[in-house]
């Protein structure tokens, strides 16, 4: 394979993939410019976790919907990030009252560790389950501050809701500063556990795209209210669930696959 046919397959390679691959160099170190990108790419998965969800501007534009603001036993962000159990409960005096339900389900919108995914991808996320949810009885969207994941099993257990939708912010990478997960579990109540729940993460411009995870979630709620549980026996059928798979890394440009080929024999 000449180097020609190298460069072009190492190309394809990172046309498919946000891996930090085929940098190059500069000597025995990387590439200015690439090393200018890492930094940049640390500075923005530094901010993310730092950052402060604005939550107003949320209930905004989640407007007619009604929505309720509560906040984790956290006080503030260093906190939140040094004490994790701390964002697992409400606060003494979490802000406003949670209604009582029952309700079919309840979406609550969490900062987690990525602010800015979820004033990015929240809103719009919501906007394109709540079409598919016809019919069922849903309680306000509620708006939690300093949350980790199972804060949604303590608002879900005192609003009486059958299911507890977690929409958070997920760790940023060096890849991926703004990822969405969404975080669903039938009968939430303080202890259970992540076993418990089903994950649909990586929600973001260059991953799962608003319409696929909506389907796969409202796929997944329909499922675990029909059959009562949620977690790791709930299993997904693949064959119901869009697709959104990335082209696959081997599927190589036809001559650059030939080229390979003939170098091989």
């Amino acid at each position: 394979m000449s180097r020609h046919d190298v460069d072009k397959l190492w190309q394809h390679f990172t046309s498919v993939s946000r891996a930090r691959i085929a940098l190059g160099r500069a000597g025995d170190a990387l590439p200015t410019g690439r090393l200018l990108e890492f930094a940049y790419a640390h500075a923005s998965a530094r901010d993310a976790v730092a950052g402060r969800a604005d939550f107003g501007a949320i209930a905004a534009r989640l407007e007619p919907l009604a929505t309720v603001r509560v906040r984790s036993a956290a006080a503030d962000r260093p906190t939140y990030l040094r004490r994790p159990d701390l964002g697992r409960k409400l606060a003494d005096a979490p802000g406003d009252p949670l209604p009582a339900g029952p309700f079919d389900a309840v979406f609550v919108v969490a900062d987690g560790l990525s602010a800015r995914a979820v004033e990015m991808h929240a809103v719009p996320v919501l906007q394109a389950v709540l079409p598919r949810l016809a019919g069922w009885h849903l309680g306000p969207v509620v708006l939690a501050e300093q949350a980790r994941v199972a804060l949604g099993d303590q608002i879900g257990a005192a609003m009486g809701a059958a299911l507890v939708v977690m929409m958070i912010g997920e760790r940023p990478g060096l890849s991926v500063p703004n990822s969405l997960g969404l975080y669903l579990t039938y009968a939430p109540r303080i202890g259970r556990s992540d076993a418990e729940r089903n994950c649909i993460s990586n929600i973001h411009a260059d991953g799962l795209s608003y319409a696929a995870a909506a389907e796969t979630l409202v796929w997944l709620m329909i499922e675990a209210r029909r059959l009562r549980l949620s977690g790791v026996a709930l299993k997904e059928d693949a064959g119901a669930l869009p697709s959104a798979a990335p082209k696959p890394l081997d599927s190589a440009p036809a001559e650059l696959r030939s080229s390979g080929q003939q170098q091989g024999d």
